[in-house]
């Protein structure tokens, strides 16, 4: 049978998962009636939530005799470090592009990625039958991108077709019949190569993807370079210059078939496999057969740019809705998730009850937090901390810089500029970009935007679009200006009180309801002035023997600001904590007692 390698690449939300899910009911991959979840790639509960692909997946289809092996690929730039690697795997790339919003920047980060590597990509416009499409416009922005990334000749004569994934349809001319995406499946034959594989040398596979599986241990999925590979069959892992890992025998050899992966007795050069068996090879390591004594050239792994410190929650209310509350616990469950997500670092503190947690960015730290509270585990987390790096050269501080692009309203694009200078942002173009929309570009520092999204969304009433992506290493810009409000903070343990808080609403707004339970040191408001302020928010009414008439019994209350994860995370200071448990989050003092408060706040300005 005849193989294909191809990876589907595209920006947040242009619909490359939806797409994945046509091509896989109209290959017959699901059985009549058979049911199948929408967006049947995106696996985890938080993919499904926020529509977003985190982790690359394999998948495989059957068309007209030709096995055609695709990879979903994710599109935030906080799990770009899985892209690269995979686009080492297929020979082929299906860059898909909205035929409103047009190329983006993650669509710039991987089609960048794809063409250094010398992949030719087909271009998908998809959503053509959109209201504000403009197929015609994005065709020309896309072969605009493609000069600027320095594409070749050959890269720059790409194919395109206009599709809907959704309705499942894709045609070579806008006036085509609609029927189905035969024209993309024959496409991906006729334009991309079958793997180039050398069949009779002794077997390689460079690990692209690693994931900890409860009954097979470790599953490497890669592609196979050369040779076969067999269950019980003799392996060995070298690192990417060469030095012996491990050595092992294969366990269980596993295939894509469709969305399911299968046990399979022999695998070929050119498939795409995954492997058990190994126990400390890891991702950019080539597994291969015992007499290979040299490592296949790999991309090294990008390095983290945001540290938080998860710590065990010693909160008054520690233990009351996790199951999951000891430092080991937290150890534990942070040691197996770096073993499956090569982009997170975890070194341990002084403190013996915390770990750093080191990532691509906030998105990133976020998920893992929210998968952890899920998980039954409470946890006190830190800032986010932006990793500075020297430089070999002159040895200044160098910090992350990112590459902002930002689709807002005209009337909004003063606030938006404003905000960004106030945060050493540095803008880079100011266009027009379809009806009164304007499109800008910025690199600002990864410590900047720290807290932004929510102040962007509020900024531009919640129809500005923001995206990010890692531009590289530059001299620090001085210091940004944080939190201008102080808070309001609980003096004593205990449930709120509707009366107290009312009497209250003059200091600021509030972050907690009547009847939640409070304790010494935790935040529940924001102060109107830039210092902090302890506050009773347990004071009931005083009952006398006075008769009044009714109007001051109801307290009618402000609505609290709503805290999520994000937001409580962008919003605390360096002396403050989130508290995170399965049901709750609670902003609190990282020093619950005010004199230990003070006592610290006069070692810092001592020293």
């Amino acid at each position: 049978m005849e193989l294909r390698n191809i990876a589907i690449i595209a920006h947040v939300d242009h619909g490359k998962t939806t797409l994945v899910d046509m091509l896989l009911k109209q290959s017959g991959s699901f059985r009549e009636h058979q049911q199948v979840a929408e967006r049947a790639m995106d696996s985890n509960d938080l993919e499904r939530e926020r529509g977003i692909t985190i982790l690359a997946k394999c998948t495989s289809v059957v068309w007209d005799g030709t096995r055609i092996n695709i990879v979903d690929t994710p599109g935030h730039a906080d799990f770009g470090g899985e892209v690269e690697r995979i686009l080492n795997m297929v020979d082929g790339v299906c860059l898909l592009v909205d035929a409103a919003e047009g190329p983006l920047p993650q669509t710039k980060f991987v089609l960048g990625k794809a063409l250094k590597l010398g992949l030719r990509p087909m271009v998908v416009i998809n959503k053509v039958d959109r209201p504000d499409a403009r197929p015609d416009e994005v065709h020309n922005e896309i072969f605009d991108l493609f000069a600027a990334l320095d594409a070749n000749d050959e890269q720059l004569d790409f194919p395109t077709l206009f599709a809907s994934g959704r309705n499942g349809w894709a045609i070579e001319h806008l006036d085509d019949e609609r029927k189905d995406l035969k024209p993309l499946f024959d496409l991906v034959r006729r334009h991309v190569p079958a793997p180039k594989v050398v069949a009779d040398a002794p077997f390689t596979m460079l690990a692209t993807t690693l994931e900890a599986n409860p009954y097979l241990g470790r599953l490497l999925t890669g592609r196979i370079q050369s040779g076969k590979v067999r269950p019980n069959m003799a392996i060995k892992a070298l690192t990417r210059d060469g030095k012996l890992i491990e050595a092992g025998r294969v366990s269980k050899v596993l295939a894509f078939r469709g969305l399911e992966r299968v046990g399979i007795d022999e695998a070929e050069a050119g498939d795409i496999v995954a492997l058990a068996g190994l126990t400390k090879a890891t991702v950019a390591d080539t597994i291969c057969d015992t007499s290979v004594e040299e490592a296949l050239p790999a991309q090294p792994i990008d390095p983290p740019t945001l540290a938080m410190t998860f710590g065990v929650n010693d909160s008054p209310l520690a233990g009351r809705e996790g199951d999951k509350v000891t430092s080991r616990m937290i150890r534990d469950r942070l040691m197996r998730e770096a073993e499956g997500n090569v982009a997170l670092r975890i070194r341990e503190t002084e403190n013996t009850d915390a770990y750093e947690v080191a990532g691509r960015g906030e998105l990133q730290l976020g998920i893992l937090i929210e998968t952890m509270r899920r998980e039954g585990y409470e946890l006190s987390i830190s800032r986010p901390r932006v990793l500075f790096k020297p430089d070999p050269a002159t040895g200044q501080r160098l910090e992350p810089i990112e590459e902002v692009v930002i689709d807002v309203d005209e009337e909004y694009s003063g606030v938006v500029v404003n905000k960004l200078n106030e945060r050493k942002g540095e803008m880079l173009e100011m266009r027009p970009s379809g009806g009164n929309k304007v499109r800008l570009v910025f690199h600002v520092p990864s410590r900047g935007l720290i807290g932004y999204q929510g102040e962007f969304l509020t900024d531009t009433r919640g129809t500005g679009v923001m995206n990010r992506l890692f531009h590289g290493y530059a001299p620090y810009k001085g210091p940004i200006q944080g939190r201008r409000n102080g808070v309001l903070i609980a003096n004593s343990d205990g449930e709120a009180v509707a009366y107290a808080l009312w009497n209250l609403e003059d200091r600021g707004p509030m972050m907690i309801e009547p009847g939640w339970k409070v304790y010494r040191g935790m935040i529940v408001g924001e102060h109107t002035r830039g210092n902090d302020l302890e506050v009773n928010v347990l004071k009931g009414k005083q009952l006398t023997n006075i008769r009044t008439t009714s109007k001051d019994e109801a307290v009618r209350l402000t609505p609290p600001i709503n805290m999520s994860l994000e937001k409580a995370l962008s919003y605390i200071e360096d002396d403050e904590l989130v508290e995170v448990t399965p049901k709750s989050i609670r902003l609190r003092k990282k020093l619950l007692d005010p004199n230990d408060r003070k006592r610290a706040e006069k070692q810092a300005e001592a020293s």
